[in-house]
């Protein structure tokens, strides 16, 4: 097994007492340890990270980065690498507070426009009773069981609250609930291998992402990824895949950062790897049968 040093462990630490952290506060965290800033220093920052995710691959955990896809920041965090939903919320939450958190997210990805979002009070409507959950011992095969059935309102406001306290959702003023930063860090894996369409840019699952005008074209792009680009093309502001013109609002004198998609070095994470996944996610994209369901409903929305 990798052995530590004290640095290591105040890195760790740091992440999993206080959450996700932004990319700068988690630099300023590495350079307060370490003396040595990521910036300057980025071999060894990799260094670090390389062997703090060695040791955490025995307990199946992952120092892990992304991008919040409704701010387009950077967030570091530790996540459990176990690909499924439930494993991630099991420790803490109920089986009615997991299965309403699925309905959720079921919700959110199901959504044909690729909003990332839906109202407050839609999510509070969900129904949980046809919710699967593998709940050991249980005395339901298809997670039908009065627990969810007798789940009320009142419980479904407090679990959306703690939810949203501890970042696995996300809630707006106005009352629109998405995704939080530790669904993103925590689900990217479970993402793919549900086979939630992925930006035609980064790869990522383009849960908030906007749409190819094209109705026979299943192209998405998230917002950043479309600002970055953008500002690498003089040409036409056109679809990568059909050519159809792309009407971007983003303005066009706005800075982007030109640096590549974060990334943290893990034993299983390899370019090639990521290639095939990139073929294989498009694949299967193209092969499913609900695209023609996410067109009509495009369709009515624009009619709209």
């Amino acid at each position: 097994m990798t052995n530590l040093n004290p640095k290591h462990h105040t890195l760790i630490q740091a992440l999993l007492t206080r959450g996700p952290l932004l990319e700068n506060e988690f630099h300023l965290i590495f350079k307060a340890v370490t003396g040595k800033s990521p910036g300057t220093h980025q071999q060894l920052f990799d260094d670090y990270l390389l062997k703090i995710n060695k040791a955490l691959s025995y307990v199946q955990f992952e120092l892990r980065c992304c991008r919040h896809q409704y701010d387009g920041h950077v967030y570091y965090g530790v996540v459990n690498n176990i690909s499924d939903e439930q494993s991630k919320l099991g420790t803490k939450y109920s089986v009615p507070q997991i299965a309403f958190y699925k309905a959720i997210l079921d919700a959110i990805l199901q959504d044909p426009a690729a909003q990332g979002s839906i109202s407050n009070i839609a999510a509070l409507n969900l129904r949980l009773e046809k919710q699967v959950l593998t709940v050991t011992n249980s005395e339901s095969q298809g997670g039908d069981i009065p627990a969810l059935r007798n789940f009320t309102i009142t419980q479904k406001e407090k679990t959306l609250e703690e939810l949203v306290r501890d970042q696995w959702l996300s809630s707006t003023p106005d009352g629109i609930v998405g995704l939080g930063i530790r669904s993103f860090l925590d689900l990217r894996s479970w993402f793919r291998s549900n086979d939630v369409p992925p930006c035609e840019i980064c790869n990522e699952a383009g849960v908030k992402a906007e749409l190819c005008k094209n109705e026979s074209c299943t192209v998405r792009i998230h917002d950043y990824c479309l600002k970055k680009m953008f500002s690498q093309h003089k040409g036409g502001r056109v679809c990568p895949s059909c050519s159809t013109q792309w009407p971007f609002k983003g303005p066009k004198a706005e800075a982007v950062e030109e640096d590549e998609e974060p990334n943290v070095t893990t034993q299983s994470q390899l370019p090639s790897e990521r290639r095939r996944k990139r073929i294989d996610s498009s694949s299967s994209q193209a092969s499913q049968p609900i695209s023609d369901v996410k067109r009509v409903a495009r369709r009515s929305a624009q009619a709209r």
